[in-house]
């Protein structure tokens, strides 16, 4: 049976943040992706080519369908469609300060770029960081160009959506609230820690002021060599991957 109009219709729709959100669903496609947010997330429908669902069999979804490679491409989202379409429940993540002072973690300030945010998300995996605050002015992590961006690693990251200067305010003075500024120090001669929260700013505009003059530990990233003419800044995502190195690195 070929995936109907209205479900072509439904799953098209939800590239808008509105319907994602009142609906609390999203949609993933291609096997890789599918495949790890299976194990996660609650699966409301799958659309799959008969390849595929004999092969993976041992999987929970409320509806399963078995379609061909065009009629995916009808619903697809992406410019090259996959074998697999499927949409998910949204997680309900508790957000819990205290897991600030017992490991490290990220916070995002208006990081606007769904490509920066699933890179952002994938490093966060890969480096151990399994919990991410952004500010109510994030892109929307449920958008599906985040959620292929972040190529599975949804799965093991929690993304919390915060007031960012509330949450820093609720920390105790103790907590080291990192940042990489202009007119900060030398990572690579500062002391880091295993624990804390690390802001990384707005792709044009940088970290708030108010989020800002919240900031206790002031790093910056040095050029090479020093004193050399070179780009005004790094993408927020590969400062994110430089500075999540240096501080698993050192520790």
């Amino acid at each position: 049976m070929p995936i109907s109009k209205n479900r072509i219709k439904f799953i098209r729709s939800l590239e808008q943040k509105k319907v994602r959100r009142e609906e609390r669903v999203f949609v993933a496609e291609g096997p890789k992706l599918t495949g790890d947010l299976l194990d996660h997330f609650h699966c409301r429908y799958l659309a799959a080519t008969a390849d595929w669902l004999e092969v993976h069999q041992l999987f929970q979804a409320d509806e399963i369908e078995s379609a061909t490679t065009d009629e995916i491409a009808r619903a697809s989202l992406l410019k090259t469609p996959q074998n697999v379409i499927a949409i998910f429940d949204q997680r309900e993540e508790k957000t819990d300060v205290s897991v600030i002072e017992s490991q490290l973690c990220l916070a995002l300030d208006d990081v606007q770029d769904p490509g920066n945010l699933g890179t952002i998300i994938r490093i966060a995996d890969w480096f151990g960081i399994e919990h991410i605050f952004c500010s109510q002015g994030t892109v929307d992590v449920y958008s599906p160009k985040v959620v292929q961006a972040t190529m599975g690693a949804l799965s093991r990251v929690h993304i919390h959506y915060v007031s960012l200067p509330e949450l820093i305010s609720k920390l105790n003075k103790r907590v080291p609230v990192f940042a990489t500024l202009l007119e900060g120090n030398d990572i690579y001669t500062q002391e880091l820690s295993t624990t804390g929260l690390i802001v990384m700013g707005n792709e044009g505009n940088g970290i708030s002021a108010e989020v800002r003059k919240l900031i206790n530990r002031k790093l910056f990233i040095p050029n090479y060599p020093e004193g050399r003419d070179t780009s005004e800044s790094l993408n927020v995502a590969v400062a994110t991957a430089i500075t999540c190195a240096e501080f698993r690195r050192r520790n």
